[in-house]
C-alpha cells in the first residue's frame, strides 16, 4: 500500500477500498493446489486462510500454561480440541529467548528474533506444530515485538546506536512505560528496520508462518508498519494475515488486517458489570464500523494474556460462569472478528499468569466447553453471523439484533445481567417461526420472553 498520511481522511479510505483486494487478504478464487516446489521455503504454501476477514476466528496460545511441560508439543497435541471451536488462526504467544538481565521472566522480552526457547523446544517442533495445523485448515501467526528487545540483545553491544538514548549517551526502557526489562528500539536508524523485516520473513521462510501479531503497535511508527507489510505481502507465497495491537486508526492505513478493540472490552464490562443499558453494545458496534472499510476489521474479545492477568478472568468480570459465557456470545455474534483465549473455554476463575507457568485445568467445567463449541460451530457455519450490519432490537437489559445475508436471518438475545430479566419482544420478530440453533428446536416468540441470569439465545428464521 502507498503512504496515506498526508492524504484526507475521505481519500484514504477511498484508497483503501481500492487496494484491499491486492492486499494479504486475497479475493475468493478458490486457486487449485499448487505442485510441490523448491524454492528456498520450508513446507508447501498454505491456502487455507480465509478470503475475508470477516471469516477469521483466532485462538490465542499461553504456551507456558497450555500443557503440563508448557512447550509446542503440548500445543500441536490439542490442535484437534482447538478446531472443534470453528477457529481458523492460531496465535502463538512469544516463542523467542527471553532476557536474563533485568529479567521478570516476561515473553516479550527478546534476546533473539529468530530463536525458539529451549523451554517450548525449536525450530522443528514449530514446524510439526504449524504443519498439523496447516493439514486442519488452520492458519499460525507468530507474536512480534518491534518495539524493544531485552538488555542483553546482541543488538546492545553490537549496535549500540540503534537504540533510543538519553542526553548522557545512556540507552532508555521505552518511554512512558515502567518496562525495566526492555531497552527503546530507535526507528530513526534504517539498518535497524531492516534487520527487524529481516527477521520477519526468516519466520515465513523457515517455518511457514502464516502472519503476525505485533505487539505494541501504538508505540511503534506507523512508517515502519507500513514498510515492513508492504516487504512482507511481497516476500509471502499466499495470504499474510497481519494483527496490530493497537487502536490507531492508521495501523489500517498501514496495511495491518486487523487492530485490536479495547473500546468494545470496556463496553463490554461497562454494560455486563456496571449496568449499563445492553443497547449500549450495539451503538459501540456500529460507531467502530462506520469507519471500517473495505477487507479489514476490528478484534473483538472478552479476555487475552494480558486482561486474564492483569484485570480479571471473564466468570471473575462478569459474575457467574454462565454470564461469562453469555459475554462471548455477545462479543462474537455482534460483530468484529472474535478471539478465544486459552482458558476461557473451560472457565478459569483465578488469573492466568504468563510470566510463569500455571497449568490450565482442561477438565473443569466441561459444560462451558460444550456450549463453546457448539456456538463457536454455529458462528462458523453461519454465513449471517458473521455480517457486520445489525437491526438493533436491544433493552436495557437485553442485547438484541438481527443479522440478514442471502435470505437467511439470525436472531441472537443475550441477557447482560446476572438475574432473570424480562424482554417485550418486537412484533416483527414474534411473527412466524424460528429454529432454536443450540437446541435444534423450532420456537415460535411470544410477546415476553423471560431470561434467566446468563441465558442467550442463537434463532434462525425458517
Amino acid at each position: 500500500m502507498k503512504v496515506f498520511k498526508y492524504l484526507s481522511l475521505a481519500a484514504c479510505l477511498s484508497l483503501i477500498a481500492c487496494s484491499k483486494d491486492e492486499d494479504h487478504i486475497t479475493s475468493n478464487v478458490t486457486l487449485p493446489d499448487p505442485e510441490p516446489v523448491d524454492d528456498g521455503f520450508y513446507g508447501q504454501p498454505f491456502r487455507g486462510m480465509p478470503s475475508d476477514v470477516n471469516d477469521l476466528v483466532l485462538y490465542e496460545v499461553n504456551i507456558r500454561a497450555f500443557s503440563a511441560d508448557g512447550d509446542l508439543d503440548g500445543v500441536t497435541a490439542q490442535l484437534d480440541s482447538i478446531q472443534k471451536m470453528g477457529v481458523n488462526v492460531v496465535w502463538l504467544m512469544p516463542i523467542y529467548p527471553v532476557g536474563q538481565v533485568n529479567s521478570i521472566n516476561s515473553p516479550y522480552c527478546v534476546r533473539d528474533y529468530t530463536g525458539v526457547a529451549s523451554e517450548y523446544g525449536n525450530l522443528d517442533d514449530l514446524r510439526e506444530l504449524v504443519d498439523a495445523a496447516h493439514q486442519r485448515g488452520m492458519s499460525v501467526i507468530l507474536d512480534y515485538v518491534a518495539n524493544h528487545t531485552s538488555w542483553d540483545h546482541p543488538w546492545i553491544t553490537e549496535y549500540p546506536d540503534w537504540y533510543t538514548q538519553d542526553g548522557n549517551g545512556n540507552i532508555v526502557i521505552p518511554p512512558g512505560t515502567n518496562w525495566q526489562d526492555v531497552a527503546d528500539l530507535n526507528f530513526e536508524v534504517d539498518s535497524m528496520q531492516l534487520a527487524q523485516i529481516e527477521s520477519l520473513k526468516y519466520w515465513i521462510r523457515e517455518a511457514n508462518i502464516d502472519g503476525f501479531r505485533c505487539d505494541y503497535a501504538n508505540g511503534v511508527p506507523f512508517e515502519f508498519w507500513q514498510r515492513a507489510i508492504d516487504s512482507l505481502e511481497a516476500y509471502h507465497r499466499t495470504n499474510l494475515l497481519m494483527l496490530a495491537e493497537g487502536d490507531r486508526f492508521n495501523h489500517l492505513i498501514a496495511g495491518f488486517d486487523l487492530r485490536f478493540s479495547w473500546a468494545a472490552y470496556a463496553k463490554l464490562k461497562e454494560v455486563f458489570a456496571d449496568g449499563h443499558a445492553a443497547s449500549e453494545l450495539s451503538t459501540m458496534h456500529q460507531n467502530e464500523y462506520n469507519v471500517i472499510v473495505g477487507n479489514q476489521g476490528v478484534l473483538r474479545f472478552t479476555t487475552n494474556h494480558d486482561e486474564s492477568a492483569w484485570d480479571d478472568t471473564p466468570v471473575q468480570l462478569f459474575g457467574s460462569q454462565q454470564s461469562a459465557v453469555a459475554a462471548m456470545v455477545a462479543t462474537a455474534y455482534l460483530g468484529g472478528v472474535p478471539l478465544i483465549y486459552s482458558s476461557q473455554e473451560v472457565g478459569r476463575d483465578r488469573t492466568l499468569p504468563f510470566f510463569s507457568n500455571d497449568l490450565i485445568n482442561w477438565s473443569a467445567n466441561p459444560e462451558v466447553k460444550k456450549q463453546y463449541q457448539q456456538f463457536m460451530q454455529i458462528y462458523a457455519n453461519e454465513a449471517a453471523a458473521k455480517v457486520q450490519t445489525i437491526t438493533d432490537y436491544s433493552s436495557q437489559d437485553v442485547l438484541a439484533f438481527t443479522k440478514t445475508k442471502d435470505g437467511e436471518e439470525l436472531l441472537v438475545l443475550v441477557n447482560c445481567r446476572n438475574n432473570s430479566v424480562s424482554y417485550n419482544v418486537d412484533p416483527g420478530l414474534s411473527a412466524g417461526n424460528w429454529t432454536d440453533l443450540m437446541h435444534g428446536q423450532s420456537v415460535q416468540l411470544n410477546s415476553t420472553l423471560n431470561l434467566n441470569a446468563g441465558a442467550y439465545f442463537i434463532y434462525k428464521r425458517n
